[in-house]
């Protein structure tokens, strides 16, 4: 039965959430990525927002060298936080490794609205192409 103003299943599910997202915080740690990806899904299926696994997902996709796929889920993390410096810098890394360079270029201009001495942007932007920049 669920509590005065449906009260009851809402705990549930902020339950559930909380301890998926402390299973998913240790297989990252341990490297286990397979299981990274199921459990982060079951996440994004119970809360598509879930900046956390939004985040994580991309960032295992980035290391498994899939970067369309890591960007879809850092799109999705940057749609709730536009300004998330690690998740832009991720995107930004996502995009050289494709050649989209005018792409690395627009989300290293973001981080460095936030972060004007972000040593990271600095150094991918001085591997970018120069022809790929303009005035």
């Amino acid at each position: 039965m669920t509590g005065l103003f449906g009260k009851g299943s809402k705990n549930k599910d902020t339950k559930f959430l909380r301890s998926k997202k402390s299973e998913l915080k240790k297989l990252v740690k341990a490297k286990k990525y397979s299981q990274v990806f199921k459990i982060g899904s079951e996440i994004l299926e119970k809360n598509p927002d879930d900046l956390d696994a939004l985040f994580i997902l991309g960032g295992i996709y980035y290391m498994n060298g899939k970067f369309t796929k890591a960007i879809s889920y850092l799109d999705k993390a940057l749609e709730i936080s536009s300004y998330d410096p690690e998740a832009l810098l991720l995107k930004a890394n996502s995009h050289f490794h494709l050649q989209q360079f005018k792409k690395t270029i627009s989300c290293c201009q973001k981080i460095q609205e936030i972060d004007p001495k972000n040593k990271s942007v600095k150094e991918l932007l001085e591997n970018i192409p120069k022809s790929n920049f303009t005035e």
